[in-house]
């Protein structure tokens, strides 16, 4: 309790002070007031000078107050009474100084801001002039590059165009020498013919495939299946051997899938030729009737190729089955009064006569009986065949049945 009682006689000392700020005269009463409060502060310590502090405490307060309250205004007054003219004197040379100032400000205002756009409007030029100068080089940059473009697009569209009319050129001058002519397979007759779009029946030059229309033989239907895959309704290249047709009007051709470069290199054979597929693949054996020779070494190597493999026709035996190049070769002939006997083919009984079997000369034939191992065989003594009353006739050499053997 004294400690707030203490802070707040502090305080009022404080405020008194400040008061006699106003008028000075008032510190005798603040006087007053500091006697009090330390004749106060005394007596809480024990030693007793006055009895009653606090009327000095009040004396000072009041005294304060009232000096304060009858000496403000007069000291006030006085002082503000001297320096008017003084004061008036001040402002007048302070307000044209303000003036003048602030005209100066004024004029240096506007030089400073004629100066601000003089130096805008210089570099809006500038700007505008230096985009109008890049606008201008990447037009002509762009420009350049769409001429340069354009002019290798050109260039290079005319050296495609050359390119492809040499390549015209130089593949129809390969047709006119390899005599190739392009045609679409209209249908697949069987394994080694068909029929053109124009309807003319093809016969596959050197090969011959097991039959499948009017007879069938082992693996017949799947080189017919095989041929119908790989050439119904596409356009190829037939290329003539030496003979046009055959007995029957059909043409005797070579068939190219693609035009090759050179008709007589083997990768070209391999890659392009069809019939030389055939043969590859198991499909056919070799075939051949001069003077149709062209190509015969190679299906004769094809075959041996895809006979060592047991590709096709050939997993049925080392004769495969059909007629054909690799067939055993066997030529005899004997007397009306000699039976001649065949030898069994290990891979094709049926197609043998059986041992023991005699062979009968045709009637009204004053020669003996001729056997052929094959075709092949026989057209070198008989180039166009022979018919079912000549005395070499074989029906399993006359594959289409129609009393003809080994007919071209």
């Amino acid at each position: 309790m004294k400690l707030v009682k203490n802070i707040f006689l502090v305080f009022l000392l404080l405020f008194l002070l400040l008061l006699s700020i106003a008028a000075p005269i008032a510190l005798i009463g603040v006087a007053v007031y500091s006697a009090g409060f330390w004749l106060s502060h005394q007596k809480a310590k024990g030693k007793v000078y006055v009895k009653k502090p606090w009327l000095l405490i009040s004396a000072g307060v009041l005294g304060t107050l009232l000096l304060v309250g009858a000496f403000a205004d007069t000291t006030e007054g006085q002082a503000s009474q001297k320096p008017v003219e003084k004061v008036e004197k001040q402002d007048n040379k302070a307000a044209k100084e303000k003036a003048k100032q602030e005209k100066a400000e004024k004029v240096k205002a506007a030089a400073a801001a004629k100066a601000k756009a003089e130096q805008e409007a210089k570099e809006k030029a500038e700007a505008e002039a230096k985009a109008k100068a890049k606008a201008e080089a990447e037009a002509k940059t762009k420009a350049d590059a769409e001429a340069k473009v354009k002019a290798e697009a050109e260039a290079k569209a005319k050296a495609e165009a050359e390119a492809a009319a040499k390549k015209e050129a130089d593949t129809k001058t390969l047709i006119a020498a390899l005599a190739l002519e392009k045609v679409t397979v209209g249908r697949v007759v069987d394994g080694d013919t068909i029929e053109t779009s124009d309807g003319r029946k093809i016969r596959f030059v050197g090969v011959n495939t097991p039959e499948s229309t009017t007879r069938h033989e082992p693996y017949g239907k799947e080189a017919s299946d095989y041929t119908k895959s790989k050439l119904t309704g596409k356009e190829i290249w037939l290329q003539k051997d030496v003979s046009n047709t055959d007995r029957y009007a059909r043409y005797l051709r070579i068939i190219w899938l693609a035009i090759p470069t050179d008709d007589m290199n083997e990768s070209e054979i391999r890659a392009k030729m069809f019939n030389a597929d055939l043969v590859l693949n198991g499909y056919a054996e070799p075939s051949t009737y001069p003077p149709d020779v062209k190509y015969s070494e190679y299906f004769v190597k094809f075959a041996r190729e895809a006979r060592s493999e047991n590709r096709g026709l050939w997993a049925y035996g080392p004769n495969g089955t059909t007629k054909g190049d690799l067939d055993p070769k066997q030529s005899t002939s004997s007397s009306a009064s000699k039976p001649v006997a065949t030898k069994p083919a290990p891979s094709k009984p049926a197609a043998a006569k059986p041992a023991g079997t005699t062979v009968k000369p045709a009637a009204g034939s004053s020669s003996g009986s001729e056997i052929f191992a094959n075709c092949t065989e026989l057209r070198k003594k008989y180039p166009n065949g022979v018919p079912s009353t000549h005395p070499a006739y074989q029906s399993k050499m006359d594959r289409d049945k129609d009393g003809y053997a080994c007919e071209r």
